[in-house]
């Protein structure tokens, strides 16, 4: 039975792979009639550079299987004992700001990861810090520090057509850089996981594990997309790749690196994907897009006019198929931003709507991730990028233990100003010991003391 696997990071002794020898093949000419044979050699000698391997390593938390009534027998586990278990991986990733080191990877490469490693095509190794995530669309910003980087340029992926050659680069089982080649097999592709925000290209172009966060190009060096997913049994290559598009992949680490999180934009529309069926039953002329079954008031949908029984054709004039698509394409955009909505009405005519999105209620970054002593309490960037609003506070956690409460702001670390959640990240990532947090409570300013 076939299924859907991530390109999980395992890393496979050389041992375990059956490898055949090939008889040597006859010398072949680089030349016919004094014509140049076609090769991809030149452009991939260029872009390999930028791809790199990441080689991570961390815990997991082993959960307690013992049913409740039987914990009495068992007793409380001991305190450091078979609660975590220690685990190894591979990927890949891609260099795509060489001067600020910036890579972008998936989110499954490094999630939980308490160190990661990156290892250039050179061979060079250096470590990396983690900028940000999104677990939803699968996607990571690391960032190392090297003098001699080489990034790669991004591609519209919202040019590409099906047919379109591709080319494939990672390290897959960890056997180091390798290349492979196949062309577009179809675009926005969705369903694979109904939680996520997807909108893949689908590729023929052999992926296999540890190919996670490689490249996937076009024929002049540049990204077209992240490979993240294969279609197959045993999470083996069958010809059915998929990576997140370029264009989606630009938005997403524009705001990772800007705000340290994804700022998801909110259209405010339910619905369901247009077929022949619902095209018929409510006598709609076209059978793609999104059919809205439900406005919520006061969303950006609301406000810009957009109504139930619309059909949603297009965003930012690109053609959608279907509502998932939509709801891919609309993810990746940030809060704040304008999108253009082209729909048909019931009425047959075709309506363009510019919509500014609204702040998606699940943008929330549990503060753990940026430091230990701010455990328990959710920060999301203010709107006007004037600080940081403490959303919520656990009670007796460790941020309410320092003195953090719901409906804080966090405008300052020690006595430099802090506009966003990247930028207290960087902040404390560089302070050692005690520190202080200026906080706006209602109409006073204090500072927090934090151990």
């Amino acid at each position: 039975m076939k299924k859907l696997s991530l390109i999980a990071s395992t890393v496979l002794l050389a041992s375990s792979l059956s490898i055949t020898s090939l008889p040597a093949a006859a010398n072949l000419p680089f030349a016919v009639s004094g014509q140049e044979l076609p090769s991809l050699a030149p452009m991939l000698e260029e872009v390999t550079p930028a791809v790199v391997l990441i080689s991570v390593k961390g815990t997991h938390e082993i959960k307690n299987n013992v049913p409740d009534a039987f914990k009495f027998f068992f007793g409380k586990p001991r305190q450091g004992r078979q609660q975590e278990k220690e685990f190894r991986g591979l990927g890949s990733g891609v260099i795509i700001n060489a001067k600020q080191g910036y890579i972008v990877t998936n989110n499954h490469v490094i999630a939980e990861a308490d160190e990661i490693l990156v290892t250039l095509k050179d061979g060079r190794q250096l470590q990396a810090k983690k900028i940000g995530s999104d677990e939803y669309s699968d996607i990571a910003v690391l960032q190392i520090e090297d003098d001699n980087l080489t990034a790669i340029k991004l591609a519209d992926s919202d040019n590409l057509r099906v047919g379109d050659f591709a080319i494939a680069i990672g390290s897959p089982f960890g056997l180091g850089q390798t290349v492979t080649s196949g062309i577009v097999s179809a675009l926005g592709r969705t369903g694979l996981n109904r939680e996520n925000y997807e909108d893949f290209i689908q590729t023929d172009a052999a992926i296999n594990s540890g190919n996670s966060g490689g490249a996937l190009v076009n024929l002049n060096g540049e990204l077209i997309g992240i490979n993240t997913a294969i279609l197959g049994p045993s999470g083996g290559n069958v010809g059915i790749g998929f990576a997140i598009p370029s264009t989606m992949v630009n938005s997403l680490v524009s705001q990772i690196i800007e705000f340290g999180e994804v700022r998801r934009g909110m259209l405010g529309v339910q619905g369901r994907s247009v077929n022949s069926e619902i095209a018929k039953a409510m006598e709609l002329e076209t059978n793609q897009g999104g059919f809205v079954e439900q406005v919520t008031p006061d969303s950006a949908a609301d406000e810009a006019g957009i109504k139930a029984g619309d059909v949603i054709t297009k965003v930012n004039g690109k053609t959608v198929k279907s509502f998932s698509e939509i709801r891919g394409k609309i993810g990746s955009i940030g809060a704040g931003k304008k999108v253009k909505i082209t729909v048909i009405r019931k009425d047959g005519k075709e309506r363009t709507y510019r919509v500014t999105l609204k702040k998606s209620e699940t943008a929330n970054v549990e503060a753990e991730s940026i430091h230990r002593m701010l455990e328990g309490a959710e920060l999301e960037n203010n709107i006007n990028n004037k600080g940081i609003d403490v959303s919520d506070v656990e009670k007796n956690s460790p941020a309410a233990m320092a003195g953090l409460r719901s409906g804080d702001v966090i405008i300052g670390v020690n006595r430099k100003r802090i506009n966003n959640i990247a930028e207290l990240r960087d902040n404390l990532n560089k302070q050692k010991g005690v520190f202080a947090l200026n906080i706006i409570r209602g109409n006073s300013s204090l500072y927090l003391m934090i151990r």
